[in-house]
């Protein structure tokens, strides 16, 4: 399917069609194979010299394009093998374009991409299993789809239009129902419906110019550090939420909305001294006291909670309550806070796909194993520590976990300090473009508290709060991401029509020596919305 924008050079509508339960027959290929242009589409390459493993081979790749890359896959006289696509050119091998859990006798579904550092003659996809045994792969329904830089910005455009914003007319008549033509309609955005926000610490406190600074561009927060079991109750019995409460009074005053981060941390070097001498009974009653005082502490303050942070990396609490500690986890901060939002939060999962403990796979099969034990779990959170982004990575990864039907949320985006400030901003916004521009993505924070010494990777402003590079990004995709101010005439029908982002309206209109204030909310939805004003 086409981009219906009156040029054939605006390519095809990506697609973001993911499977995620294995299947007796594989699917068709998407955009018909593309490059691939398979005329079988179901016709599946197959290796069975296990000691080479499948591979496709690409002719003529070029630099700077966007490629979308899926296939279909099945191994043999293996249960359950983690399957990674890597791609060889002449002069690069990019380690991992994509993975999938595959399983014995049926077709899993890989999808992935990349882009090439230089053109390529000739370049092979091999696929292999991530542990290095062999394994027999069969494969089928491959599809290589080629975006430009443009094609991929209009397709992010089209879900922007589509999604973010929302079609209005304001209907200005008198009280006789009269259409009034030529009444004058001002409107302004005062709040938007998407929250992106950032990371704050301590620092923000009597700081005036930081909470100026911060609450002229965001509208949600999450505390960095202030809230971790370490910082709560660095002792045994002493718990302090003296820090916490204050940043909470800033964020309740300024009507901001605020994730809660974490309950628990299943990496053992970021939990207090003390817990880890803990065993059995002792730690169960620890864990259980931690929970109850800080849902009983902050009930319904935080629209999300992070329970056991980073669990498909580590486990801590696994280890020493057994395997159902995490169910007991999300079971008790649910009745503690029925109305929180209760999410998994890891790393590794949309930025790379060579973590195999945390591959989208892994992901989803652990929030499928919370399901099975009843678990309210209901967000899907991803860290988003980037170096250099792979963008159809991402948005690969983003359709599979979409499958899921839950919230998805950027919850610490940054870029690494490895890299200088310019590319730093570079690959910001081509990561803040891609979740804004993903239907499933619900929410975006940034992880950018600022310390006297810096930020934990990237900054966005210097100490005086001069912008960084990464700043001036920032704010000029939030000025993109907001309605401007609409000035229009009512024509003939009494009526003004305009495209806006979600969120809430200031409308003012003025007719002769007649003027009406007032206010509406522009919410999700397909069809256009009417705005009666009567004066």
């Amino acid at each position: 399917m086409l981009l219906n924008t009156g040029s054939s050079s605006n390519g095809p509508l990506y697609d973001f069609t993911a499977y995620t339960q294995c299947k007796e027959h594989p699917e068709k290929p998407l955009y018909g194979g593309g490059v691939f242009n398979i005329k079988d589409k179901g016709n599946a390459v197959n290796n069975t010299n296990i000691n080479m493993p499948s591979s496709l081979v690409l002719y003529n790749l070029t630099y700077d394009t966007i490629y979308s890359f899926s296939v279909w896959v099945k191994v043999e006289y293996s249960d359950s093998v983690m399957i990674k696509a890597k791609l060889e050119t002449e002069n690069e091998t990019y380690n991992c374009i994509g993975t999938v859990l595959a399983k014995r006798g049926c077709w899993s579904f890989l999808k992935g991409g990349f882009l090439l550092n230089s053109p390529s003659n000739s370049s092979t996809i091999f696929f292999h299993n991530s542990d290095g045994k062999d394994v027999d792969i069969d494969i089928a329904s491959q599809s290589l789809q080629p975006f430009t830089q443009h094609q991929w910005r209009i397709n992010q455009q089209y879900i922007i239009n589509t999604k973010r914003k929302r079609a209005v007319t304001v209907h200005v008549s008198d009280p006789n129902g009269r259409k009034l033509q030529g009444a004058s309609v001002f409107v302004e955005q005062i709040s938007k419906d998407f929250p992106i926000g950032s990371a704050i610490a301590k620092t923000i406190l009597g700081n005036i110019p930081y909470q100026n600074w911060f609450l002229k561009r965001f509208n949600a927060a999450v505390f960095e550090n202030e809230l971790k079991w370490y910082a709560t109750e660095p002792h045994e019995g002493s718990v302090n939420y003296t820090i916490s409460d204050q940043m909470m009074q800033f964020v309740r005053a300024n009507k901001i909305i605020a994730r809660g981060h974490n309950i628990f941390w299943e990496d053992p070097k970021y939990n207090p001294a003390w817990v880890l001498n803990l065993t059995g009974t002792q730690l169960r009653s620890a864990v259980n006291s931690r929970i109850q005082s800080l849902m009983n502490q902050y009930k319904t303050e935080f629209i999300h909670w992070d329970i056991s942070n980073e669990m498909l990396h580590f486990d801590f609490y696994e280890q020493r309550l057994g395997p159902n500690a995490t169910f007991h986890f999300f079971e008790a901060a649910h009745e503690s806070d029925p109305l929180a939002t209760l999410f998994m939060n890891d790393f590794n999962v949309v930025e790379t796909c060579s973590d195999v403990n945390s591959s989208v796979d892994a992901y989803i099969s652990r929030i499928r194993e919370l399901r099975q034990y009843g678990v309210f779990m209901d967000g899907i959170g991803l860290e988003g520590h980037f170096t250099i982004p792979n963008l159809p990575l991402i948005r690969a990864i983003l359709d599979k976990l979409a499958t899921l039907d839950l919230p998805v949320w950027l919850t610490e985006i940054d870029i690494s300090n490895t890299l200088d400030h310019d590319t730093q901003a570079i690959y910001l916004e081509q990561v803040l473009r891609e979740g804004f521009s993903h239907p499933s993505v619900n929410g975006i924070m940034l992880w950018t508290a600022l310390h006297p010494y810096g930020c934990y990777q990237m900054c966005l402003t210097d100490n005086d709060f001069n912008n960084l590079p990464s700043g001036d990004v920032v704010d000029k995709l939030l000025q993109e991401w907001q309605t401007s101010s609409v000035q229009g005439i009512t024509d003939e029908h009494g009526s003004h029509s305009f495209y806006g982002f979600l969120g809430e309206y200031r409308i003012r209109v003025e007719y002769r020596n007649k003027t009406i204030n007032s206010t509406f909310s522009l919410c999700r939805g397909e069809e256009t919305k009417h705005v009666p004003v009567t004066l």
